[in-house]
């Protein structure tokens, strides 16, 4: 029977996967190699157009699937039925029945800037299972990482005294993304988010003000300003959309209604129009009250705001936010039982070996980042932590609050010429000497074994 709903559970999570992970999973098996000690590397090799650093987001989920992966009966008898594992040997559904996640995972914190080849996470476990995770783990890694990114750089650009809210919903890739892009945004910087789910979730409280159609609503057979006060009768003070008809005569409207002193407005939104010329003449009309500002910014658009001084104290952040250029993070083998192992294909290359990054800071300031071998021990601080062993947590889940603490520092620690909007350039990030030999010594082994 088709399933319409289509709402993603957690023991739905094993067959949240590519088929090709459960195909090789199944040859792994037959060929004896399932549980041979495997390390696969998440990393992004090029960033997004315009960015020069990402923020790293998605390691809570990523470790709550790890945590709660497991086969039922009623996913095994699906595969088994399906015809396409007609030649899989007995015991990998054997495997299936009685696996579980029992690697260890080395990650960089939430909220910590990266840059290109650096690896935001390492799997090591049985081969079949770190194959098995691939899928998973890049969505959510991928996909909050763009948010947390977008929104640190909107955060960058507004300044520490705006109020940034999320209001992606609407524009999220699903409803499983819009939660997701709500929780990275949150933990990049921004102050609050419109979607109720994701605030019951989170533990905040949510925000917003409302839409034109209830201006349009109401004022149908009376005014706007009617709208206005039949809104404030229910919801005593809140913000107002006031662009529906005409933004300055309705503050003109507004500031009549507060002048006696008996009325409260605890901002309005200005969602169109010229936002510069729009919000200097509403504040002249409402001095003291907040004015917001949406409909599709992005940090560019904010920090063009800023410059030309326009009196907008907060954003409502939504398109531009939780969509965009994609995060395109891989996953790739870097060793099996020991042996390190890379890719060599043009434009693709990877690194081998477990590795490490080391970062290196000058009073409060990234000046250098050395991506390195797990056995190299530099003066630099290393970046990756172990996160997860032999299956269980190491540490508890870190609260949004703190990660967002963490994303603010990870940003204001990066030299002007990273964090500029035009034409921004990464760190450096220099391959330690090690490193670089196992690179040369691996393509060496590699070429002798293509070598008929």
């Amino acid at each position: 029977m088709e399933d319409l709903e289509l709402t993603i559970k957690p023991e739905d999570y094993s067959l949240l996967t590519d088929l090709y992970q459960l195909t090789m999973g199944a040859c792994y098996v037959g060929e004896g190699l399932d549980q041979r000690r495997a390390s696969f590397e998440l990393t992004v090799r090029r960033l997004p157009k315009g960015f020069g650093y990402l923020i790293a987001m998605g390691l809570a989920q990523a470790l709550d699937y790890l945590e709660k992966l497991h086969f039922s009966a009623a996913q095994i008898e699906f595969l088994q039925t399906s015809g396409l594992f007609d030649h899989a040997p007995a015991k990998f559904w054997t495997l299936l029945q009685n696996g579980r996640f029992t690697g260890d995972v080395w990650a960089m914190p939430e909220g910590t800037a990266v840059f290109p080849n650096e690896p935001l996470l390492r799997i090591e476990a049985p081969l079949w299972q770190a194959q098995l995770v691939e899928t998973y783990l890049l969505n959510t890694v991928n996909y909050q990482t763009l948010v947390a990114t977008r929104a640190a750089r909107m955060r960058d650009a507004a300044g520490a005294e705006s109020t940034l809210l999320e209001f992606g919903t609407r524009r999220a890739f699903s409803p499983q993304a819009s939660v997701w892009a709500a929780r990275a945004a949150l933990g990049a910087g921004l102050d609050a988010t419109s979607n109720v789910l994701a605030a019951q979730k989170l533990g905040r409280q949510p925000t917003g003000t409302m839409a034109h159609a209830l201006v349009m609503a109401l004022s149908a057979k009376g005014t706007e300003a009617q709208a206005f006060t039949a809104f404030h009768r229910h919801f005593p003070g809140a913000p107002l959309l006031i662009d529906t008809y005409d933004t300055i005569a309705a503050a003109r409207e507004l500031s009549a209604y507060l002048r006696d002193g008996t009325q409260s407005l605890a901002g309005v939104r200005i969602d169109s129009g010229e936002l510069l010329s729009l919000s200097q003449q509403v504040r002249d009309l409402l001095p003291g009250v907040p004015i917001f500002a949406s409909g599709d910014l992005d940090e560019y658009k904010i920090a063009e705001l800023k410059v030309a001084g326009a009196p907008i104290d907060g954003y409502g952040l939504g398109t531009q936010l939780v969509t965009g250029s994609p995060v395109n993070g891989v996953y790739k083998l870097v060793e099996i039982d020991g042996i390190p192992v890379m890719k060599e294909s043009p434009g693709k290359i990877t690194y081998p070996g477990r590795k490490q990054v080391f970062r290196q800071m000058e009073q409060g300031v990234v000046t250098q980042d050395c991506l390195g071998l797990i056995s190299d021990s530099p003066s630099a601080t290393p970046l990756l932590q172990l996160v997860f062993k032999q299956g269980q947590r190491v540490q508890e889940s870190e609260r949004l609050s703190a990660i967002a603490e963490r994303t603010a520092e990870s940003v204001r620690s990066l030299p002007s010429w990273v964090r500029q909007l035009d034409e921004p350039t990464s760190i450096p990030v220099e391959l330690s000497s090690s490193l670089a030999d196992l690179i040369q010594h691996t393509h060496q082994r590699s070429a002798q074994s293509a070598t008929p």
